[in-house]
């Protein structure tokens, strides 16, 4: 990264002492390096960050918002079935109570 630094440097002075470039483009020409430099560093730690965080188990954010809109959606559909069933009839008959009796025989 210094390296990169030092010869951009480099090769704008010359170009300025050269006279092939104004003071004016020689500040525009670093202005729009060091844009694009940050831009590349910052894309770099974001990728890196990314591994990281994936490596340590760790979920994003939108990950869990994804989550949680599924996790309603299959609330709504179960409650939907329950709902279904709660309405149509059943053919099975109620199930029985376990009498007294049972229960003292054991004894």
């Amino acid at each position: 990264m210094a390296n990169d630094l030092l010869s951009a440097l480099r090769t704008y002075l010359m170009k300025l002492g050269n006279g092939e470039k104004s003071p004016q483009e020689l500040a525009a020409a670093l202005n729009v390096w060091a844009r694009e430099s940050g831009e590349a560093i910052k894309s770099r730690v974001e990728e890196e960050v990314k591994r990281s965080v994936s490596k340590m188990g760790f979920a994003k954010e939108s990950d869990l918002k994804r989550l949680e809109a599924e996790l309603i959606e299959l609330k709504k559909e179960i409650a939907k079935k329950n709902g279904a069933a709660k309405k149509s009839p059943t053919n099975k008959a109620p199930k029985k109570k376990a009498s007294k009796a049972k229960g003292r025989e054991k004894k």
